[in-house]
């Protein structure tokens, strides 16, 4: 009995070698399927007028795809640099709607956790980590991490591979790379599909964004819509569509 706190001691980082290795599994495939994104921006980023070193950095510092492409896009177009910080902050108004639902998995992490878990965030990592903590299994630290470092540095590097390329594609609309994104963002709605009143919700958030864009224009439709779909979700009670949805 007087070896227990000794043993417990010895055994946690095995757990959390466990755990971070687990993590890393978990990341694997959102990590490929985000890879090309990356690539992507990459190539957009430099064909904008960023070096390769600026669209590495901005990748290393930053690390959010969407506003990435948004701010180099409008790099490009030298447009007011209050315009530039606005359009980012409609594109990634949806990480305060992440970080809230999020905050009670990630509670038992230490302040210094948590900053690292939340500059982390990304959309893969959100839905990684929510449907671990709904199959009820503890999101740690050690886990979060792995998970989003594979995220982290395989999104870098397929930047810094579309930076260097990024000269020798002229045209990226003419390979169909700009729909990378769009299916990008389809996949993590549908890996929602059987949660309770997931039909209902996805309409109202696609019918507010594409009123949103025919009226207020781009890229406040992607914010307009998220609140369109949040609105109808504190409406609806409990449960409803569930069976729909499955």
């Amino acid at each position: 009995m007087g070896n227990q706190p000794e043993l417990i001691r010895s055994r946690l980082p095995l757990r959390e070698s466990s755990e971070f290795s687990s993590g890393l599994r978990s990341g694997i495939v959102p990590a490929l399927s985000a890879a090309p994104f990356g690539m992507l921006f990459g190539a957009v980023s430099v064909t904008q007028g960023q070096s390769v070193f600026e669209t590495a950095m901005m990748s290393l510092t930053i690390f959010a795809g969407a506003s990435q492409l948004v701010g180099v896009e409008l790099f490009g177009q030298r447009v007011a640099p209050w315009l530039i910080i606005a359009s980012i902050v409609a594109v990634n108004f949806r990480h305060v709607l992440y970080s809230a639902a999020l905050t009670p998995v990630i509670a038992h992490f230490p302040l210094p956790k948590k900053l690292v878990a939340f500059f982390l965030m990304t959309d893969p990592q959100f839905a990684e980590a929510l449907k671990r903590h709904e199959e009820e299994e503890r999101v740690t630290f050690a886990w979060y991490l792995g998970a989003g470092l594979v995220l982290y540095v395989l999104w870098n590097i397929m930047t810094l591979i579309g930076a260097t390329l990024g000269g020798f594609i002229t045209n990226p609309e003419a390979l169909g790379l700009d729909i990378l994104l769009p299916i990008y963002f389809l996949s993590l709605v549908m890996g929602f599909r059987k949660r309770p009143n997931y039909l209902p919700i996805v309409a109202a958030s696609a019918l507010g964004s594409i009123l949103a864009y025919a009226t207020v224009g781009s890229p406040w439709h992607v914010s307009i819509g998220a609140l369109a779909g949040i609105l109808l979700a504190a409406l609806l009670p409990p449960g409803k569509g569930k069976e729909a949805a499955q």
